[in-house]
């Protein structure tokens, strides 16, 4: 995979909150995938390029459920959070706003669900015309079968799937 522009790319982190993370997924436990995404994002950072971490909120309720925050010490300094009430992060949330507003016609996904949150995400992504890089190793789901039915049949379709450690910026932007 060639390297990537740090001026034109951003990363976009989905659902990385205690509570999502916690919970069973397959075919990696959420603790590895957060472990990929920080290693992710820190390269990110050191390029200069943008980190945007998106987390959901249940529209309706006055308290959201405990571990509806994101993953203590995953957002740095710099980084931007995106607040979604939809399974997609685009919809009323400003992030295609954020996005061009930092030059950004590159995105690289990962996150969890995979057929869920980062699939609705890159999909209207896709819609609105960023070309897509997908974490293979930053994302999980509920089951295997669901997240190598993304991985393998839609994704390729939208972008390139490709390892965290593929995955390179040419310097700071």
């Amino acid at each position: 995979m060639p390297s990537l522009d740090p001026g034109r790319t951003a990363l976009v982190l989905v659902d990385l909150m205690e509570r999502i993370v916690a919970l069973p997924l397959a075919p990696r436990p959420g603790t590895d995938v957060l472990a990929a995404a920080a290693r992710l994002a820190d390269t990110f950072r050191a390029a200069g390029a943008p980190v945007v971490h998106i987390r959901v909120e249940r529209p309706n309720i006055a308290t959201q459920p405990p571990g509806s925050e994101l993953v203590p010490d995953l957002v740095q300094a710099g980084d931007h959070v995106v607040v979604k009430r939809t399974i997609g992060g685009f919809h009323d949330t400003g992030l295609h706003a954020l996005l061009t507003g930092a030059g950004a016609t590159t995105l690289v996904l990962g996150g969890i669900a995979t057929n869920l949150g980062v699939e609705s995400t890159a999909r209207a992504a896709g819609d609105l015309g960023y070309d897509l890089v997908f974490a293979e190793d930053a994302m999980t789901a509920l089951t295997a079968d669901e997240h190598r039915a993304s991985v393998e049949l839609d994704f390729p379709r939208l972008g390139t799937v490709a390892p965290v450690s593929a995955i390179t910026l040419d310097g700071p932007a």
